[in-house]
């Protein structure tokens, strides 16, 4: 991937990496998290339902998890244009550290008591696993009451890890610090992602794109911590990223690098590439670099029309 691509690949990157409200997540819904947590997207329903662009992105970039989700949703009688008001998803290690795995949390009103009793007159049993009943959704997913307004889902060997965090003693969220104060810093926003220090590097390595394969980006790679990103549709596109490294001289270093690519694309890119690119900044301090785009509903959907948007999000 040319560099010239590093700022659409750092918008998009997050929202790709799970081939994902801005309500802070629920009590109930944190205590199925697992500590080891790689990356959590959230979306907040409510904002998209309410913004144009938000939709026009979700919809050039939706993965087929949600896609499918979605799906099996309806087909439980669950409708989640009127019912979702937060989706979320985490992806996490498994206990041995051998691979990833996913979960999705799915937070509304639903009505619970009406999907019980179409489950029993289709003579559908939940399996139990420790405290839970777990329900089929079909393409392979599963699901979970973890209250009336709380869904868990995923395939069933991510479930039970879910489950074992909030019945089996499994360590969760709230033990790994740097995730749980991410997340508190961000939560509020309409679409927002944490990164851990595996997942931030893998990120910057794919938005930095030709200069990620240098032999100095090795160097820095390493000193990358964490990060998290926002994005909000209030007024215009608003989206804010921020890298936490180990120290500033990291931090200084890496901020040139996306200075570079940022002001690459400004000069090559296209007219509706660059009008998008028009107010966005990269500063550094301590050991934080920060990333900062603004622009307007139209401009935004032009830059989601352009040639490098399919070409990144393919």
């Amino acid at each position: 991937m040319p560099m010239k691509q590093l700022f659409t690949t750092i918008v998009l990157s997050g929202l790709l990496c799970l081939p994902a409200a801005a309500a802070p997540l629920s009590s109930n819904a944190q205590t199925v998290i697992p500590s080891s947590i790689q990356q959590v997207i959230s979306v907040d329903y409510r904002d998209l339902r309410d913004s144009q662009t938000a939709q026009a992105l979700r919809d050039r970039v939706m993965p087929d998890n949600i896609k499918q989700f979605e799906t099996a949703l309806k087909g439980a009688g669950i409708d989640p244009d009127k019912d979702v008001e937060q989706l979320t998803f985490v992806s996490f290690r498994d206990p041995k550290g051998a691979m990833l795995r996913s979960i999705g949390i799915a937070q509304g009103p639903f009505k619970q008591k009406d999907f019980l009793l179409k489950m029993k007159a289709r003579k559908i049993q939940p399996a139990k696993y420790l405290l839970a009943s777990i329900y089929p959704m079909g393409s392979g997913m599963q699901m979970v009451f973890l209250d009336p307004t709380t869904i868990l889902f995923g395939d069933i060997n991510a479930i039970k890890a879910a489950i074992d965090v909030r019945d089996n003693g499994a360590q969760s969220l709230q033990t790994n610090n740097t995730m749980s104060d991410l997340i508190t810093n961000v939560d509020n926003a309409a679409i927002w992602s944490v990164l851990d220090q595996a997942g931030t590097q893998n990120m910057m390595r794919s938005a930095l794109g030709e200069a990620g394969s240098l032999t100095d980006y090795d160097v820095v790679k390493k000193r990358l911590l964490a990060s998290d990103y926002t994005m909000n549709f209030t007024s215009g596109v608003t989206f804010d990223l921020n890298v936490k490294t180990s120290d500033a001289v990291t931090a200084a270093s890496l901020s040139g690098l996306m200075k570079a690519g940022v002001l690459y694309r400004k000069m090559s890119g296209t007219s509706s590439e660059k009008l998008a690119l028009e107010n966005t900044t990269v500063d550094s301090s301590n050991d934080t670099v920060s990333m900062h785009f603004k622009t307007d509903d139209q401009k935004f959907q032009a830059l989601l029309k352009s040639d490098l948007f399919a070409a990144v999000s393919r």
